[in-house]
């Protein structure tokens, strides 16, 4: 296997002969890359090589299941890493199009394999990417990329005779069989499906029917262009879509799935747009109900209120934050054994008695249906309200250059933790902790807090704040921490404010 190359001019022999791959595609639990400025098919090919020779190097049974998303250019992604995979003497078993966390139950399905999902999850049409893992539900981690980056980028793939493509079918009807079951809901249920035009279009109202639910539907005809917009339930213009649909219609509530089915964004009955982790905190408010004691990891991007609610403190609940990110996330729950894990983002890791342990937009939804059958009596606002109040920001991206945030970001923290130190107060508030475990979370006195972090799978930083007390403290400390992260000229315009 020869090197791959950081750049190669397109429209030349080159670009369509010899491999090509930018680094930073490399991210910390997945690849992504803008196609085809950052890798070419060659590339993906050199990709799937070294993936396959991963396998072989870690004692891997040389079985692995891809899928691909619904984009114009995700088939010819999947057919050139399959062909790298082949060529490491891979047997790939080609489950077809599908969203992502069909393609980790395939995995279960299949008897245990490895999988490679193509995939730009959320990211605009443009980008591609692959998310995998040896051994399910986990996903390639920091040290998995590490080793994959460096077999693929050092030229170390290694060819081996016996590779192998099979189609397989039925793993969609396995899925939901897996997912629903013969559960059906007691109650009636009228429910906003927006799947923004993306792969999940193909699958959620499949779901909805099996569970008795009647649908709304909200742009779920396939459509690679993302005419309406891009499907990511956390961007406030496809909640505020939902929340008009949810109005129009007078439905319940409304479910949104992002790009590759694996997240899930909710709006109430009355249109509210209800953030992933305060869906979380209603979610384990129901479970600790029927599994006293359990823990539940969430991000460092999430509401205090996993540690502080009272109903979960009642119910034994503990609560753990640790890193945001899919496979940081479902390492977690599975090292603590934890019954459930949640990320604002919309990723939600159900395990034990209610899920696999692998971040599923269809399995929340089941479960938030489940939720409102064992709740007859409340509307989705209703338990809304029933939470302690805080104010929080959505989540906020402004620019930094992929070569740059993890610099930046470091600088940045260091200035924070030295205001810390230094007892300055931070939005008229003095500073319990920095937690730096993911970035700079500050924690003020009263529990209320900022976060900056770097985005694993954009050239951006991430921002969040949340309050206890008012939307104007949230104001002062969003100010206060825009002004040390404006410090920072490599720092550009952010995506959405509030």
């Amino acid at each position: 296997m020869t090197k791959p190359l950081s750049t190669v001019t397109p429209n030349t022999w080159d670009f369509l002969r010899e491999p090509m791959i930018k680094p930073t595609g490399f991210r910390e639990y997945d690849a992504r890359w803008k196609y085809p400025e950052e890798i070419n098919l060659p590339g993906m090919t050199a990709l799937g090589l070294g993936l396959g020779t991963q396998m072989i190097k870690r004692g891997v049974d040389p079985v692995i299941a891809v899928g691909n998303d619904y984009r114009d250019y995700s088939l010819a992604i999947k057919n050139a890493l399959i062909l790298g995979l082949v060529q490491a003497g891979i047997t790939v078993k080609d489950i077809g199009p599908c969203i992502t966390p069909m393609a980790y139950f395939s995995s279960f399905h299949l008897g245990g394999c490895a999988v490679a999902m193509v995939t730009a999850s959320h990211n605009p049409n443009g980008w591609t990417g692959v998310k995998m893992g040896f051994e399910m539900p986990l996903t390639h981690g920091p040290d998995e990329m590490a080793e994959l980056r460096d077999i693929v980028l050092n030229g170390e793939g290694v060819e081996r005779d016996g590779g192998k493509v099979e189609r397989v079918d039925g793993v969609f009807e396995a899925y939901l069989d897996d997912l629903v079951g013969d559960f059906k809901m007691s109650r009636k249920l009228k429910v906003v499906c927006a799947t923004g035009n993306g792969t999940a279009a193909a699958f959620g109202p499949a779901v909805f029917e099996r569970l008795g639910v009647e649908i709304v539907p909200s742009h779920n005809e396939l459509d690679y262009t993302f005419p309406h917009y891009n499907p990511n339930p956390e961007a406030m213009e496809m909640l505020h879509d939902m929340a008009d649909t949810v109005k129009e219609s007078g439905a319940d509530f409304a479910l949104g799935f992002d790009g590759d089915g694996d997240r899930c964004g909710v709006v109430d009955d009355e249109g509210e747009e209800i953030f992933a982790d305060k869906v979380g905190v209603i979610m384990a408010r129901d479970l600790i109900k029927l599994y006293p004691g359990s823990t539940f990891v969430a991000d460092v991007k999430s509401t205090g209120l996993f540690a502080s609610d009272p109903e979960l403190i009642a119910g034994g609940a503990v609560a753990d934050y640790w890193k945001t990110g899919h496979s940081h996330m479902k390492r977690r729950v599975h090292e603590l054994g934890a019954l459930a894990g949640f990320e604002k983002s919309g990723h939600y890791f159900l395990s034990g008695d209610i899920g696999r342990g692998y971040d599923d937009g269809m399995r929340v939804a089941v479960e938030i249906c489940k939720l409102m059958d064992r709740n007859p009596d409340k509307s989705m606002s209703d338990l809304r309200k029933d939470l302690p109040v805080t104010y929080s920001t959505p989540t906020m991206s402004p620019y930094a250059a992929d070569e740059e945030k993890y610099d930046i970001l470091a600088r940045i923290v260091e200035k924070l933790a030295a205001k810390a130190d230094a007892g300055e107060t931070f939005a008229g508030r003095a500073v319990k902790e920095v937690v730096t475990v993911n970035g700079a979370r500050v924690i003020l006195d009263n529990g209320s807090w900022g976060l900056v972090r770097a985005s694993s799978n954009t050239p951006n930083l991430v921002v969040v704040c949340e309050s206890s007390d008012s939307e104007a403290e949230l104001r002062a400390i969003f100010k206060e921490l825009d002004d040390v992260i404006r410090t920072e000229p490599g720092v550009g315009e952010y995506d959405q404010t509030f």
